[in-house]
Order: structure tokens, then sequence, then C-alpha cells
């Protein structure tokens, strides 16, 4: 393990930038999203959630994927795909983290997304623990450790010192690369991160939302719950703006658009959501004309399909990004409580 004070931040961020594109949590306009660490940015890694998950840096909102371009009768097909650079996703909290896993079991099953995999072989991720899980936080429930969080790199601050210590190859490589910057940590500094993680811990057994009961979700009884008179009360206040599937970090829908350009056609995709009416429209029609179906459709994905389909593994990480974004104030956890039975305080 090693440690480096937090007044050296931006000697790190420089270092770390000489050899990759470094993106980290920054203060843009008011509100912290991932955006490329430079000159006049500035790094805000106190505010828990960012806006946009880190999703964001592996399936962007918005990606070219190929052009068109006509002489007379010939056409020419030009793929945008690039050999991606390599970069670094720093500051990212344990359930984002988490949600790399679910994204991977999409996007890298047959037929692979070659874009989302070069991305993902191209970049490093550096985890940081949540100091001070929120009360919209619940990823306790889908069996993740805010203190522990999944990366190339595990993070935690604790008084002056960010500790650093490298998990995978990937972050083995780029801790060589910023040795320079690093004092090793010895023991006491071990045992006070130990100890932070224990208070990261106790916090997130407190949280209101900790002790959700799954219990009654992931399993294979899908006429039941699909037909639960329940779906038409709760959706009955829904807008359908889709807020909560532009913020979810395993939302994985999206829309492929040509644009014409005048002298050729660019063909891109860009996050789509199950909320909107002209999601997957056909000829026909949509194949859900309600707001009750495509609200029953969200939750259904998230908690019965997608298990159903991969282990077990809940398309969900409990970031809380949908309990604070929502109009309504309607969210997976009420869902999850009001169709399993479970009283809703």
């Amino acid at each position: 393990m090693f440690k480096i004070k937090k007044t050296k931040l931006n000697e790190l961020f420089a270092a770390i930038s000489d050899g990759n594109v470094l993106y980290v949590p920054c203060n843009i306009k008011g509100d912290t999203d991932y955006a490329v660490w430079g000159e006049g940015a500035e790094a805000d890694l106190e505010t828990l959630k960012t806006v946009k998950s880190a999703k964001s840096v592996f399936f962007p909102q918005c990606e070219d994927i190929v052009s068109f371009t006509r002489e007379g009768k010939n056409v020419t097909v030009n793929s945008m795909q690039r050999e991606s650079e390599d970069f670094v996703v720093f500051g990212v909290r344990a359930c984002d983290a988490k949600s790399f896993e679910i994204l991977d079991r999409v996007f890298l099953s047959d037929p692979v997304d070659t874009f989302y995999k070069t991305k993902r072989e191209h970049g490093t991720i550096v985890a940081l623990c949540c100091t001070r899980p929120e009360e919209t936080c619940f990823c306790k429930a889908f069996g993740i450790d805010a203190s522990a969080p999944a990366g190339d790199v595990t993070t935690c601050f604790n008084g002056e010192y960010l500790y650093w210590q490298p998990v995978t190859e990937k972050g083995l490589n780029l801790t060589k690369t910023l040795q320079n910057l690093f004092e090793s940590a010895d023991e006491n500094d071990e045992l006070a991160v130990a100890d932070e993680q224990k208070n990261i811990r106790e916090i997130s057994e407190k949280l209101p939302l900790s002790s959700l009961d799954l219990s009654y979700w992931g399993k294979d009884d899908l006429l039941e719950k699909f037909n639960s008179p329940k779906w038409g009360e709760l959706s009955e206040a829904c807008l359908g703006c889709g807020a909560c599937t532009f913020v979810c970090p395993t939302c994985q829908c999206y829309d492929v658009r040509d644009f014409d350009k005048g002298n050729g056609i660019q063909r891109y995709r860009c996050w789509d959501s199950c909320m909107y009416k002209d999601f997957t429209m056909m000829a026909h029609g949509t194949p859900r004309p309600t707001q009750m179906q495509r609200f029953r459709q969200r939750f259904m994905h998230k908690l019965v399909y997608f298990p159903s389909n991969n282990d077990g593994v809940f398309s969900c990480v409990g970031c809380g990004r949908c309990l604070e974004k929502c109009p309504i104030h309607m969210n997976i956890v009420k869902v999850a409580k009001a169709i399993g039975g479970e009283k809703d305080e």
C-alpha cells in the first residue's frame, strides 16, 4: 500500500495525465460530473455522486459508429471506430465500479460490442471508498461494500492522506509510473485505513435502505410479478421523462440514428430509454403503448429479467441516483417493496 498527501493531488493528476487521458469528477457549473482533467479543471472528490456515472466514459451518451459517402453510384462506408488511447478513470465509487460487471455481461457477450470492448481494454479504474455514504444509498442490499470498491486500484481518504492500493496488473503498471510521488504506507497506516473502512461499513449498516429485502425478486415466477395489480397504481403519476434511466449506471438501452451532413450520412448511437413511448418503435407501432407497460418493463428488467439470465445478478447497484432525480419521487426501492409485499416506510 502507498500514500500521498491530499495537497499533492494535482501533482498526482498531472503525472497520470502525462501518459493517459485522465477522467476525474469535476465541478462543472455547480454540478459534479466526469470530465477530462487539464488546466483549469476543478476536481471534486468530496461530492459522493456524480450527475452521470463513470459508465459514460466506456459507453458514451453519443458515439459515432460509421459514415457513408456517395460519389455517383458508388457508396463508401467508413468505420468510425478508432484505437482508443490509454485512459484512467479516477474516483469511481463502489456502486459505479460494480456496474461495470453488469455492463460487461451485456456488451462483452456475443456479439461483442467492439466499441465498448476497446475502451475496457484501454481503461484503468481507480476506485475510491465512500467516506460518508448518504441516506439514498442502498448498495449494501446488492452485496456491495462501499469501503472496498472493486477497481484496478483501490483508494481511500484518511486524515491528510490518500491511500493507494494496486489490485490488478493494470493497477500495478499505473502505480509503477507514479512511484516517485508515493510514500510507502506502514503498519500504522494500514490500521488507520482498516479503521476507516470499519467506520464506513458501520455507516452503511445504519442507512435507512440498507436492509432492503430483495428475496422476492430475481426468481422465475415471472407471471406473478408481471401481472401484479400494483403496477397501475405505482405508474400512475410517472411522467415518462426518462431521468431515472439517464442517471442510472447500469442502463444499456441505445438508439441508432442517421444524420444527413449534406455531403454524406453520419450514423451514431445515443442513449435511449425504455420509458419513452417511441422506444423500439416498429412499423406497426410500439410494443408497449401505455406508460404502465413501459414503467413495468424498466423494473421487471432490473429485478427479474436480467437476474434470470445472469446468474442472479441484479441490474441495479443501489447508487440511489434515481431516488434523487425522479420528479415524482418514484424509484426502484418503492417498487421492490410494493410488489414484494413489504410496507414502504
